[in-house]
């Protein structure tokens, strides 16, 4: 038997914009406190840190594209 009063949450993107912020602030956290840990590290660990910093970094870029089109949508409404 469905469940006919079940409503979806409403779509609340008001707070992205800052939810998305604060992600980019902990992802550089995270590349600093990596390259801390590189100095006590093996060259295979260096490297796979590297690697893991270097999709950190990407993952920044596509978070502060998403900002920017948050904020143009916001601005928009």
């Amino acid at each position: 038997m469905a469940n006919d009063s079940y409503k979806p949450k409403p779509d609340d993107r008001s707070d992205n914009v800052e939810k998305l912020q604060s992600m980019v602030q902990d992802t550089i956290q995270n590349i600093e406190k990596a390259h801390d840990t590189m100095e006590f590290s093996s060259d295979e660990e260096r490297e796979k840190i590297k690697e893991k910093n270097k999709r950190r970094e990407e993952a920044i870029e596509g978070m502060r594209q998403e900002i920017k089109d948050e904020a143009h949508d916001q601005q928009q409404s």
